[in-house]
C-alpha cells in the first residue's frame, strides 16, 4: 500500500500541482484500490488536507510537510526522483 499512497501523492504533486489550499475531488482518484483507507491515514499523519463539500470531498497536500513527502514518494518510486519541486 506504500507504493499506492506514494503513487498518489506524485499524481497531485506533480500533475496537479495541489500544496495547500488547491483541492482535487476524491472520485478523480478511483482507480486506487483503498483510496478511502489511504486518505484516512494521510490525513491522520497530516500529510493530507481533506476538505468536505455537500457534493464531494477534496483533497490536497499538506505544503508544512512537503520535503517528507517528497522523500516518501522518491524513496517508493525512485524512477521519479528529481520531478517534483
Amino acid at each position: 500500500m506504500k507504493k499506492e499512497k506514494a503513487e498518489l501523492m506524485f499524481k497531485l504533486a506533480r500533475s496537479k500541482k495541489n500544496w495547500g489550499a488547491k483541492y482535487d475531488r476524491l472520485e478523480h482518484f478511483k482507480r486506487f484500490l483503498d483510496l478511502n483507507k489511504m486518505v484516512k491515514e494521510l490525513e491522520n499523519i497530516g500529510w493530507l488536507l481533506v476538505k468536505k463539500k455537500a457534493n464531494y470531498t477534496g483533497i490536497s497536500l499538506n505544503p508544512r510537510f512537503k520535503t517528507k513527502i517528497v522523500e516518501f514518494i522518491e524513496e517508493q518510486m525512485p524512477e521519479v526522483k528529481g520531478w517534483i519541486t
